[in-house]
Formats: structure tokens, C-alpha cells, sequence
């Protein structure tokens, strides 16, 4: 098969590096890929939002599969548009991906199928915004409806600042047209953990957990990021759990999405909070984690292109897949400043004696090719987010020790990354 991956980013290589390891592909594309995925794949310059370029792209290269990995295409109809051109796409419709793009959608969706979430308000206005908060309790959790790249979602500890919250969002619109309309919830006590199963419209595989650090700083403190680190998997997702988590919210999702006649065909990506009740959905996004995909690619036994053509064949019943026992650990090395206003174009170096450790990749999330090429030139950032740093072993602290090591052996004087991921797991099992 001719294989076309849409993305830039980490996901994405982990992506390509797992369907160029599969025997059923003899040609791999990305579109607009980085560095790192040019090295298992063939780059061609077409950005993601580009849809009329992937479409002639597809064509000119008679692409049998497509696989889009960021959300915002899938939100804005990429998935619809190559399958009007006949061309086979692994992702949900646009009327299915409003799941992730409007948050307001999922909470509708969850209270009319009684699917267990925090209690919420949609609101249109500043004004009613306020009075919303000055009637709930503190803390409360303030969510711009739409697409933030992961970054518009505010926990507000005192009504001051939920108020300035709200006028950031809402009146400066700091995250532009998502923030027009918000969600504002209660605040949830617990632990979060992402599960991720694949969806053919109306069969379920599940997938593995994984925990993600969505905070740029240590001890979970500072503004909100895309994720700087994951592992997988998540010790708070038992067995027991994960049953109550397929039976109570997966599962009632996929009939609920069918029963609204948008049926959902692609990755489920289920942000959870396991409270004393059990598990509560945070939120659903569209499309891989990232850093997420890069520890379950690792983990994959399996081969993952078989799996994505079945979920778009609607032949998911039908296959099983298989997970190495061995824990995995990414630790994502960003640019200074991010996720706040940040310097592109520093040189990074040591990347190839970083992956020379046993059991280490690197996915590239924000890197070009400087003069002379790379390898053997050099590696420029391109982006906040630039390197996952990813490691197994066969507990989550050998993954740690192994990730850690091979970042301390990559020279990038401008950039820096967390020093406590998978603190949590470490504490239980402490």
C-alpha cells in the first residue's frame, strides 16, 4: 500500500514510524512531516489545512490510505473531503470530530445519554459567564469551547480570577474564536488518565492508557501546554477500572454518536478523572495524543496499519491486538518560553547519540533540516514543543532512568523539559 500520514508533529512520526515498520506498506508520505519523520518517510511540503494540495497529493501518488493525526483538520471536514474523492481515510467525519471541537456538544451529548461527567454551564456572554461563576463554587474549571491547541483550559481558584478568566477568553480573546462561547465546570477531584480505543462506528478495540503532564511546570505548577511528557501505562487504570470506564463512558458514547446519526470512526481519546465515585470524562479528542502516541506506539506489539484500515472497514470485531508488558516514558524537550512567545531557529545537537542508547527513540514534534541536512548537519527547532524523548523498559522507573539519560546526552542550550515525569505512578508505587 502507498500510505500518506497529514502532520508535523511528534504523533506523527511515532505515527509514521510505526506504519513504516509494517509490511503492508511499500510507500510511505507526510505531508508536511519534519525532520525526524524524513527519515522513514517521504516529506512533501503541503500544509495540513491545505485540503485541495493533500487531495491532488493523494492522487498524483495514487495514495491508497490516508491517516490525518492533528485535530483541526478533522474538525474542519479533511476526513470528508478525501472520502467524497474515493480516497480511503483513517478519522472521523467533521460531524463526528465535533466531540473535540465543540466542548459544549460533549457535555450536551453526556447529559442527554447520562454518560458520568462534572456538572457544567454553557455560556454565550461575559456577562453571563459571571454571574454563572459568582453562583458556583470555587475552584471552578474554564474551558474555551472550541479547538486551543490544547491550551484553553483554566482551573480559577478564586472568583477574581475566573472573572479575569473570563474576560481573557471571552473579551481579548486570547485563544481567538474558541474562546467566543464557554464551558465552565465544576472541578473534579481525583486522578486524570487518557484511554484510547479505536472506534469503527459501532465496534470498540480498546487500546492502552497513559498519562500525560499537561503543565509546563514541575510539581504540575504554570500555565497549561500541548503535554510535556507521558508514559504508558497509567497504574490508576486497573483492569476493574478500565471495564467501568468501557461500560459507563466509551461504550455509551459510541451508541450516543450513532443514535445522533454522526456515527464516530477513528481513535477515541477519552480524558478521565478517577474520583472516589469512579470514573468521570473530562473531556474526548478526535485523534492520538501527543506525547500519548508516542509511549503506545512503543508499546504496540502489533502491527497498527491492520488496525486503522479496519476501523475504517468497519472489521474491527475481527481483529485483536498485542502490547509488550514493558512500561514507556517520553519526556518532551521544548523551546524557552513556550508555552508562552519563544525564539525559533537554535541548532540542537546529540540527538544521534541519544538514540544510540538501548531502547530509546526520539520523535521530532518541531525540527527542520539546517544546511549540509540531517542527519550529519545540523537540526534546527522549528517549534515549542521540538523533542520526545521516549524509552521503555521493565518498570515505569527503568523507562524514566533510560529517558533521562538520553536527553542529558542532547546539547540544546535553548531549550528545557520537565525533570518529574511519571511522578504519580512513582508515588503509588512508592
Amino acid at each position: 500500500m502507498k500510505v500518506l500520514v497529514v502532520g508535523a508533529g511528534g504523533r506523527e512520526h511515532a505515527l509514521c514510524w510505526k506504519i513504516a515498520a509494517s509490511p503492508l506498506c511499500d510507500k510511505l508520505y507526510c505531508a508536511p512531516g519534519n525532520a525526524g519523520i524524513a527519515q522513514v518517510a517521504e516529506c512533501v511540503p503541503i500544509d495540513i489545512n491545505d485540503f485541495d494540495g493533500l487531495i491532488a497529493l493523494a492522487k498524483d501518488k495514487a495514495v491508497d490510505f490516508v491517516v490525518v493525526g492533528p485535530e483541526g483538520p478533522l474538525v474542519a471536514g479533511l476526513a470528508d473531503r478525501l472520502s467524497e474523492q474515493g480516497i480511503k481515510v483513517f478519522g472521523p467525519s467533521r460531524a463526528a470530530a465535533m466531540l473535540e471541537g465543540s466542548k459544549g456538544f460533549l457535555k450536551d451529548l453526556c447529559a442527554k445519554y447520562n454518560i458520568p461527567t462534572a456538572e457544567y454551564g454553557r455560556l454565550a456572554d461575559p456577562k453571563s459567564a459571571k454571574s454563572f461563576v459568582r453562583e458556583s463554587d470555587m475552584p471552578v474549571v474554564i474551558k474555551a469551547d472550541g479547538l486551543a491547541a490544547g491550551k484553553g483550559v483554566v482551573i480559577a481558584t478564586t472568583l477574581a480570577e475566573a472573572e479575569s478568566t473570563i474576560d481573557e477568553m471571552m473579551v481579548e480573546k486570547s485563544h481567538g474564536e474558541a474562546g467566543i462561547s464557554l464551558v465552565i465546570e465544576e472541578f473534579l477531584e481525583g486522578e486524570e488518565v487518557s484511554f484510547f480505543a479505536l472506534v469503527d462506528g459501532r465496534n470498540i478495540l480498546p487500546l492502552a492508557s497513559a498519562q500525560d503532564h499537561k503543565q509546563v511546570g514541575e510539581g504540575e505548577t504554570g500555565p497549561n501546554t500541548g503535554g510535556m511528557g507521558a508514559y504508558s501505562p497509567a497504574p490508576v487504570l486497573t483492569p476493574k477500572m478500565q471495564a467501568r470506564v468501557m461500560s459507563e463512558i466509551i461504550e455509551p458514547t459510541v451508541r450516543a454518536m450513532a443514535d445522533e446519526g454522526q456515527p464516530f470512526r477513528g481513535v477515541l481519546y477519552a480524558g478521565l478523572m478517577i474520583t472516589a465515585e469512579g470514573p468521570m470524562l473530562i473531556e474526548y479528542n478526535v485523534r492520538f495524543g501527543d506525547p500519548e502516541c508516542q509511549v503506545l506506539c512503543v508499546r504496540l506489539k502489533s502491527d497498527l496499519l491492520p488496525a486503522l484500515i479496519a476501523t475504517c472497514d468497519g472489521t474491527l470485531d475481527t481483529l485483536d491486538l498485542r502490547w509488550h508488558d514493558d512500561s514507556a516514558l517520553s519526556v518532551v524537550m521544548a523551546t524557552r518560553g513556550y508555552p508562552g512567545a519563544y525564539r525559533k531557529g537554535s541548532e540542537i545537537r546529540g540527538v544521534d547519540k541519544a538514540e544510540a542508547l538501548d531502547d530509546v527513540v526520539v520523535f521530532h514534534a518541531g525540527t527542520k533540516a539546517g544546511p549540509g541536512g540531517w542527519p550529519g548537519g545540523a537540526l534546527i527547532a522549528t517549534g515549542g514543543r521540538v523533542l520526545n524523548v521516549t524509552a521503555t523498559g521493565r518498570t515505569i522507573n527503568e523507562a524514566k532512568a533510560r529517558a533521562y539519560a538520553a536527553v542529558d546526552l542532547i546539547d540544546w542550550p535553548e531549550g528545557f523539559y520537565r525533570r518529574d515525569i511519571a511522578w504519580r505512578a512513582l508515588a503509588r508505587h512508592n
